[in-house]
């Protein structure tokens, strides 16, 4: 069963950040993942949204999601996105009825 990713980003870093930036799509092709929104403004509904990136991610299955985060490339590229930015990142299985 697909699972998303959703990141809510706030850069405050944006040299910081573009080094992630340069990486990412090299490790994320690696694992049958798939880019379904970057946005820097989203259009708010209701609450409040005080992030300045929003990110959704696909993956086939958790295990692949997770193959992903933990795999020694992601991981060699995370330290420029968190050191230039803040957020939050979730993980949510795919509704089935």
């Amino acid at each position: 069963m697909s699972v998303y990713l959703i990141a809510q980003i706030t850069i405050e870093d944006r040299a910081e950040y573009q080094k992630y930036e340069a990486g990412f799509a090299d490790v994320f092709r690696q694992h049958s993942g798939k880019v379904l929104s970057v946005s820097e403004d989203p259009e708010l509904l209701e609450g409040s949204w005080a992030c300045t990136r929003t990110v959704l991610l696909v993956f086939p299955d958790r295990e692949q999601a997770m193959a992903w985060y933990e795999s020694p490339e992601y991981q060699a590229i995370i330290g420029h996105r968190l050191a230039a930015s803040s957020g939050n990142v979730v993980i949510v299985d795919q509704f089935n009825p």
